[in-house]
């Protein structure tokens, strides 16, 4: 049991069981949506063959290279596009998101964010946290408009098709972010897709998908998106690929994005994969169960803590729509001992005390607990949040379900050692 290994509180213990016995149907549902992705991502690689020689790298130009080509046309098919980039020189998702904004607009344009104010790091890569002459989208002429959400969450469809008319492209963020904002199912996404075409028929719409990969059996291809971004270390890098990035969608959108990320000209035709194809497709094999995991350690968490009386986003019982959770836990001690309790019950650095800092990109301190394989993979085990109101975590991630859960359990104990747990 849990308790011979980590010594976990008997009263803990007794009300994880019970919130694990009310996850079952969740449960279910999420292991026929991992078995129908898993199916889709097989079919790919066998219509693709797949072969011994595409797990090999290559070096220098990188020229005929057999292994990126096999991942770029995976990828595409599984996700339900024409073409992809997969690339293990994108450094983060945020990185292959700017690569896709710079490759397809053009100065003069405008970009709509159909989603609200976007995550944090993109803000300077569009200009809204503004410095001239920093290289934004603002200093090369790019226009930004902005949609914010409803009081419930939902997109405004009304002022996003009011502001599609005259803009270039509609950017949806898939996840919350760190707000509490819902994150979007696919069937949202298609939605705000009908309304800006509706309004535009040329606009270009462009999702940030990070954390959502393999969530639903559908991706926002699927019902009107022109390209999906995101990063390999999280989802559809199923915690063995140990960097990089995708961009998938129409043909004429990714070659776009291809001459950014190389040069014009060169595009998708260049560029060594090294070492990296292996971990990519077996990465990517393996993804659909590792979501699973993720998802079921993300249903087990809210549902512990809402018995533990904390406010938990979504709630447990609701249909999942990317790996993030987010626990409202009022205030810098609970929060503080939450992310030690994760990093105490992680494979990698679990010895060490996670401590906030002045992190890159954020306009707040943030804590970050990650004991990971892959340093910053969120697709493993992680809690994450700025040391600011409503001082609510972030949780993601978890390999396996057993040890996501043993996580979680940490988490409440070391509060609880904190002297601020409610039971």
């Amino acid at each position: 049991m849990t308790s011979n290994v980590f010594e976990i509180d008997e009263d803990i213990l007794a009300l994880a069981a019970q919130a694990e016995s009310e996850c079952a149907e969740q449960f279910r549902i999420i292991d026929e949506i991992a078995e129908y992705n898993g199916m889709k991502v097989l079919k790919a690689f066998i219509d693709n063959r797949v072969s011994e020689g595409c797990l090999k790298g290559t070096t220098g130009y990188g020229y005929s290279d057999i292994g990126r080509e096999a991942a770029d046309k995976v990828f595409a098919q599984a996700f339900g596009g024409e073409d992809a980039a997969v690339r293990h020189t994108f450094v983060n998702g945020t990185h292959a998101l700017s690569t896709a904004l710079f490759g397809v607009l053009r100065p003069g344009d405008i970009m709509l964010s159909c989603t609200g104010r976007p995550y944090d790091t993109l803000e300077e890569v569009i200009g809204i946290r503004y410095e001239k002459g920093n290289g934004s989208l603002r200093d090369f002429g790019v226009e930004y408009a902005q949609a914010d959400l409803l009081e419930d969450g939902r997109p405004d469809l009304e002022k996003i098709a009011l502001l599609s008319k005259t803009a270039k492209i509609a950017y949806i963020q898939r996840s919350r972010g760190y707000s509490l904002r819902p994150s979007l199912s696919v069937s949202v996404i298609g939605e705000i897709a009908r309304a800006a075409k509706g309004a535009n028929p040329d606009i270009i719409v462009m999702v940030d998908n990070c954390y959502g990969e393999f969530v639903e059996k559908q991706e926002p291809l699927a019902v009107g998106a022109d390209l999906i971004i995101g990063s390999l270390i999280k989802n559809p890098g199923g915690a063995i690929a140990p960097t990089g990035g995708y961009i998938c969608g129409r043909a004429d959108l990714v070659e776009k994005c291809a001459d950014r990320l190389t040069c014009t000209g060169m595009g998708k035709e260049v560029g060594a994969t090294l070492d990296t194809p292996r971990e990519i497709l077996l990465g990517f094999f393996m993804a659909p169960q590792v979501v699973a995991s993720a998802v079921k350690t993300s249903v087990f968490a809210c549902r512990l803590f809402e018995k533990l009386g904390f406010e938990t986003f979504p709630k447990s019982d609701e249909t999942r729509t990317d790996i993030i959770a987010s626990i409202l836990l009022e205030n810098e001690q609970r929060l503080t001992a939450f992310c030690k309790g994760i990093q105490k019950g992680s494979p990698v650095d679990s010895y060490v005390t996670p401590e906030a800092w002045d992190m890159p990109g954020y306009d707040s301190k943030v804590i970050m607990a990650a004991g990971a394989f892959t340093m910053g993979a969120s697709i493993e085990l992680s809690a994450d949040a700025p040391i600011r109101e409503p001082f609510a975590v972030w949780l993601q991630g978890g390999i396996t379900y057993p040890t996501g859960k043993a996580g979680i359990l940490m988490a409440a104990q070391e509060i609880k050692r904190a002297g601020a747990l409610r039971i």
